[in-house]
C-alpha cells in the first residue's frame, strides 16, 4: 500500500533489486576543492617596492586588488580602510575585470542532469567536466525527484512507478547489448537514451568571481528552476565565507540573493 513519505524527501535511488531507497534533501552536495595562491615575493620584485602591504583575507581577494592595482601602479598608496575599501569600491564602479582573475574549483553532486544542462549554459568564466555515461555504469543510477512531485502521495507514486520502468529498461538493453557482442561504452552510450533528466550527476567547475557574480544574480533568484536556486545558494553561502570582500555584498532571503551592484 502506497504511503506518503515526509516532505523533505526528494532523493531516490534503485538498487539492483529493485529496492526503492529515499534520501533526504541535504543529498545537493558542494565541495571547494581548489582556490587561488599568490607569491607575494613575485610582487614585490614587480612593485620594485620591498614593503609592499599583503591585502585581503584571502589569496583571490589579494589578486583581485593586485590586478587593480597594475593598472595604475599604485602599490604604495593603499586605500584606507584595506581590501574591503578597495574591493567596495571596485563594486562601485563596476570595473569588474579585475574580479576575472580570481578562480575557485568545485565539485558538485547530488544534482539532476535537468540542472546541469543549465548550469552549463553559462559559459563566459567557467569550465567543466561531467560524469560520462558512456563510461560510467548506470545500473545503480539514482534520480533527484522535485520537491513538489515529493509533497504529494500521488505524483511521488507517479514518479517511482516511471523510474522503476526506466530503470529497468537501462538494464535490460546494456544486458542485451553485450549480449551481443558490443563492447560496454558501446552498450551504455546506448542504453543511456532512456535515462530522464531526473538522473543524478556529478561535475567538476572552475569559475571565476566575476563570472560567480553573474551566476548568483541569474540563479539565486525567485524566477529560477528551484534545483539550480538551491545550488546557487549553496555556492553564494560558501563563497561569502571564502571571500567576504567580494561576496559580502549580497544578502539572501527567501526569494533569492540581492545586492545594489549588480551586472559588475
Amino acid at each position: 500500500m502506497w504511503q506518503e513519505y515526509p516532505k523533505q524527501i526528494r532523493y531516490v535511488s534503485f538498487t539492483k533489486g529493485n529496492l526503492l531507497t529515499l534520501y533526504k534533501d541535504d543529498k545537493m552536495k558542494v565541495h571547494l576543492v581548489g582556490r587561488p595562491s599568490i607569491d607575494w615575493s613575485a610582487i614585490e620584485k614587480f612593485a620594485n617596492h620591498n614593503k609592499i602591504e599583503k591585502y585581503g583575507h584571502s589569496s583571490a581577494e589579494s589578486l583581485c586588488e593586485v590586478a587593480g592595482r597594475t593598472c595604475y601602479m599604485s602599490f604604495e598608496k593603499p586605500r584606507p580602510g584595506g581590501n574591503s575599501a578597495y574591493l567596495k569600491h571596485i563594486l562601485e564602479v563596476g570595473h569588474g575585470s579585475v574580479l576575472e582573475h580570481a578562480c575557485w574549483n568545485f565539485i558538485i553532486e547530488g544534482v539532476s542532469r535537468s540542472l546541469t544542462h543549465e548550469l552549463v549554459r553559462h559559459r563566459a568564466g567557467w569550465s567543466y567536466s561531467q560524469l560520462s555515461q558512456r563510461y560510467v555504469d548506470e545500473s545503480d543510477v539514482k534520480f533527484i525527484c522535485p520537491k513538489l512531485v515529493a509533497n504529494d502521495a500521488y505524483l511521488q507514486q507517479t514518479y517511482n512507478t516511471a523510474i522503476a520502468y526506466i530503470r529497468d529498461a537501462y538494464e535490460k538493453m546494456a544486458a542485451r547489448l553485450e549480449e551481443l557482442g558490443h563492447k560496454r561504452k558501446i552498450c551504455r552510450q546506448t542504453a543511456r537514451c532512456v535515462l530522464p533528466n531526473a538522473t543524478e550527476t556529478k561535475i567538476f567547475c572552475t569559475v571565476n568571481a566575476r563570472a560567480l557574480r553573474n551566476f548568483f544574480e541569474l540563479r539565486c533568484n525567485a524566477g529560477a528552476d528551484t534545483e539550480i536556486h538551491a545550488l546557487a545558494e549553496k555556492m553564494l553561502k560558501i563563497m561569502q565565507k571564502e571571500a567576504p570582500n567580494i561576496f559580502g555584498d549580497y544578502t539572501i532571503d527567501d526569494e533569492g540573493c540581492h545586492t545594489e551592484y549588480r551586472k559588475v
